[in-house]
């Protein structure tokens, strides 16, 4: 193996360049090898959008935010969007891919991502090309791996905002409602929620009910408390019902905070108020322990595929980086478990996930 390939796909979030710098320097440092970035995922397999990458070109970007190779969440090349006499479809242009590949004279490719990400770097690894895998998600939704980089940079910018409504709620006896990041899990919500002091968490793991958020508010006042904070993740839903979409055609979410507010406006007294934080939780600077974290995954996917142990994800188990099977890794989501440690702490603590619990 003399050169190979890096790529990010799918959404950014803060420790991408953290990985890419790992990468590299351990590539040219340990191994000797030549490094090319293939820009906007696997998408600049199809147009050739590749750069050296040298020890020199990456200086400097360890406490970068977003990923210097730019990303994509539509590359897919075996379902790539294409346009036929007018009208929209998907194409398998993986053969493309695979063809690009050799005469790029790419040896083997570390691809940085999530879910979709690792699908796709499984299905070509499928087809003979040497892939190894890190895993992207701020929402630490798998299973394979105990964090994933990102999450906790994430978890720290919505407990300070969290942090930042408690005084404003305080001085104006208001609900505030913050809507954080969490299509199918809720740890961004439940982290947050739990070292912000939050009064109400909603998480899709546990289908909410608005007379329960209801109850909870006026037990707190009942209490004397004048005001309350509620943590949502987007992807909450009510229970029997379903996520609330901003765009269904492309299950973008969006809006929870805002249908909790409806839910509960009409049955009290106090004023309410919805602050979405969005893609304020992918952008920055990384926090220590996310950049350690993606610098040990780099390094350890360089070493993989330095030793052509192919087909692998790196993974954090306890205080151990090790590796895992891509197909084991995309296989086995990780939930909040409604009965686990974290919720029965909460739940002691007097936070209502809005079940009437």
């Amino acid at each position: 193996m003399r050169t190979i390939g890096i790529l990010t796909g799918g959404g950014d979030c803060p420790g991408l360049n953290a990985v890419i710098r790992a990468v590299v320097r351990t590539a040219r440092h340990e191994y000797d090898l030549d490094v090319l970035g293939i820009q906007l995922g696997f998408e600049g397999l199809l147009t050739r959008a590749v750069v050296p990458l040298t020890t020199e070109s990456i200086r400097g970007i360890l406490p970068k935010g977003g990923t210097l190779l730019r990303t994509t969440n539509r590359g897919n090349p075996f379902a790539f969007p294409s346009l036929q006499e007018g009208h929209p479809v998907v194409v398998d242009r993986s053969d493309e891919v695979i063809r690009n590949i050799h005469e790029l004279g790419i040896d083997g490719i570390v691809a940085i991502g999530g879910d979709g990400t690792l699908r796709i770097a499984q299905r070509l690894c499928d087809m003979g090309i040497p892939m190894v895998a890190v895993p992207k998600t701020i929402d630490n939704d798998l299973a394979a791996t105990d964090y994933t980089f990102g999450f906790h940079t994430a978890v720290s910018v919505a407990t300070e905002a969290v942090d930042r409504l408690h005084t404003t709620a305080e001085s104006h006896d208001r609900v505030m409602i913050l809507e954080v990041m969490g299509r199918n899990c809720g740890w961004i919500a439940l982290y947050s929620g739990l070292a912000g002091g939050a009064d109400i968490i909603l998480i899709p793991e546990i289908p909410y009910s608005p007379e329960a958020i209801v109850r909870s508010i006026g037990e707190r006042e009942h209490e004397g408390s004048k005001f309350d904070i509620i943590v949502v993740a987007e992807g909450a839903k009510r229970i029997g019902g379903e996520e609330k979409y901003l765009d269904r055609a492309s299950r973008r979410l969006g809006g929870i905070a805002y249908q909790v507010a409806a839910d509960i406006a009409q049955q009290i007294d106090l004023e309410i108020r919805v602050t979405v934080l969005g893609h304020i939780q992918r952008g920055g600077s990384p926090i220590a322990f996310d950049r350690i974290l993606a610098t040990r995954f780099g390094k350890a996917a360089a070493d993989l595929i330095a030793r052509g142990d192919v087909g692998k994800m790196v993974a954090l188990r306890g205080d151990e980086v090790c590796a895992v099977r891509i197909r084991d890794a995309v296989s086995n989501p990780k939930y909040v478990d409604p009965d686990g440690q974290m919720v029965a702490t909460a739940r002691s603590l007097g936070v209502s996930f809005g079940d009437g619990r």
